[in-house]
């Protein structure tokens, strides 16, 4: 018998070692690296980074108008994003969950994670032909004196709201399948109609499922700048600016001030829905 045989601690704790080293050093580093390239700062002249400390880098971003506007221009798109998502998931994920046969389950969960397997750019740039002045949208809206959105904040929306769109029915649907259907059995019996039970049963049991999803589709539309880039027009949000600060302007210090503010809002974020239960559906 082997050292590792006699002591079942010791294996353990080799087996953890590596992926927790991972999270400790590369994950959990580079995010501390971040914090603290937020508090130096860049030289106006040489443009050489300064590793002194200072917060004049979030004064700056609390202080000037056009962060503040960016900032909750960001928080705003992102809250309207996961809204559209919930709206568009939630009826799709309890047809999955209650109604679809078996098979058809297995083939609607295929179509969900279909949009997965494609590329993030390629998505974003079909939008893009997609809401062109020429596209299809403006050929199936002309008919109707409708025109296009085109490329701004309406097209950023539509665009993550199908790119997210997946992270939120996949958890929506998760939680309706635990949904027992004895609880429909017990609405019918007491009276209640359709709506009725949706409203009074299955929403409020869903509700911390779909919290779940909203903190995927949140996050990620909080920080995407890829898609704003693409179908954004001249808007500009929080990944923009860290984009332009660490690129073009050079600015790391300012761009890992902006950053954090994504980290920020979520944490905040977290600590309000963690009383929902919606942690427990991740």
């Amino acid at each position: 018998m082997t050292v590792l045989d006699r002591r079942p601690g010791l294996r353990v704790g080799l087996l953890l070692t590596p992926p927790m080293l991972w999270l400790g050093v590369a994950y959990l580093g580079a995010l501390a690296a971040l914090l603290i390239a937020s508090l130096w700062t860049q030289n106006d002249f040489t443009g050489h980074i300064e590793r002194s400390w200072t917060l004049e880098n979030f004064k700056t971003l609390f202080t000037v108008d056009v962060y503040r506007t960016i900032t909750l221009r960001t928080i705003g798109i992102a809250a309207l994003v996961t809204v559209v998502d919930a709206l568009l998931a939630f009826p799709i994920a309890l047809y999955m969950a209650k109604v679809a046969s078996p098979r058809m389950q297995r083939i609607l969960v295929i179509s969900v994670l279909t949009p997965l397997w494609a590329s993030y750019l390629v998505k974003a740039y079909a939008w893009r032909g997609m809401l062109s002045a020429d596209g299809p949208i403006a050929w199936i809206a002309a008919p109707f004196g409708l025109h296009t959105p085109g490329y701004g904040l309406p097209g950023v929306i539509i665009t993550l709201a199908y790119l997210w769109l997946p992270y939120m029915i996949l958890p929506v649907y998760a939680g309706l399948e635990r949904l027992p259907d004895s609880l429909f059995e017990a609405s019918a019996d007491l009276g209640a109609g359709a709506w009725t039970t949706l409203r009074r049963v299955v929403v409020p049991m869903a509700f911390p499922a779909i919290v779940a999803g909203s903190i995927f589709t949140f996050s990620l539309s909080m920080g995407d700048y890829i898609a704003v880039k693409i179908v954004g027009g001249t808007s500009q949000l929080l990944g923009n600016v860290v984009y332009d600060n660490q690129g073009a302007a050079n600015n790391l210090p300012f761009a890992a001030a902006v950053a954090t503010v994504p980290i920020v809002v979520m944490l905040a974020y977290l600590a309000a829905v963690r009383r929902t239960g919606a942690l427990e559906n991740l």
